[in-house]
């Protein structure tokens, strides 16, 4: 999983009738994109997390690759 500032973290509910958790990613702190990460939820509350399999990361934008030599 590779994820970036301003991403949005997805989790999905695990049972009928429970609804998807979505928060945007502030902070990446394993390298090269890697869990964990700080997010932000839509109330506002912060936490971090080291998303499970049940998660996936939308990227948001698209980004700019610096070409390597």
């Amino acid at each position: 999983m590779e994820a970036h500032t301003g991403d949005r973290l997805v989790t999905h509910g695990r049972t009928v009738g429970r609804h998807d958790k979505v928060a945007e990613i502030v902070e990446v702190l394993g390298d090269g994109g890697a869990p964990p990460y700080r997010v932000r939820s839509d109330d506002g509350h912060e936490h971090l997390i080291a998303p499970g399999p049940d998660s996936v990361v939308e990227h948001i934008g698209i980004r700019k690759q610096t070409p390597t030599p």
